[in-house]
C-alpha cells in the first residue's frame, strides 16, 4: 500500500491528510480513530466545508421514535383516535407509542411505514 501524509501544524493544532487507496479507506481510518479513542482524544467528523457533524442523538438527547410517529400524524391532520382506527388499535396506544411509554414494534413500524409512505426505519 501507497501512502502519502502531510501536516499542517498552528499553534494549537495539527492537521494530518492521509491518502491511501479507496480499498484500504475504511480500514485505516477505522484504525486511527480507535487509536485516537484510546490516546483519550474526543473525534468528530466534519463535512467538506470543515464544519463538525453531530449525531442526532447529540442534537436531541430526548428524541425517540414516537416523536416522528407524532409529526407525520400530525403532519397528516390525523387525530389519535383516526390513526388508532386505521391500524386497528386503541387511542391509548398510540399515544403511549407517541409519547416513549410504549415502544414501537417492528411489524407496528411497517405498518406506520406503509400508511405514512415513509421508511420504517423511522419509526425504530
Amino acid at each position: 500500500m501507497l501512502a502519502h501524509m502531510k501536516t499542517r501544524h498552528t499553534e494549537q493544532d495539527a492537521e494530518i491528510v492521509l491518502t491511501v487507496p479507496s480499498v484500504d479507506g475504511e480500514r485505516v481510518s477505522n484504525a486511527i480513530l480507535c487509536m485516537l479513542e484510546l490516546a483519550g482524544h474526543k473525534v468528530r467528523q466534519v463535512n467538506d466545508e470543515g464544519e463538525e457533524l453531530y449525531t442526532v442523538e447529540e442534537v436531541f438527547p430526548e428524541a425517540h421514535p414516537g416523536m416522528a410517529l407524532n409529526g407525520f400524524r400530525l403532519k397528516m391532520e390525523m387525530t389519535q383516535n383516526e390513526l388508532a382506527e386505521k391500524l386497528g388499535i386503541s387511542q391509548n396506544r398510540v399515544s403511549d407509542m407517541e409519547t416513549g411509554k410504549r415502544p414501537i414494534s417492528k411489524r407496528m413500524a411497517e405498518r406506520l411505514s406503509e400508511l405514512f409512505d415513509v421508511p420504517g426505519k423511522a419509526f425504530l
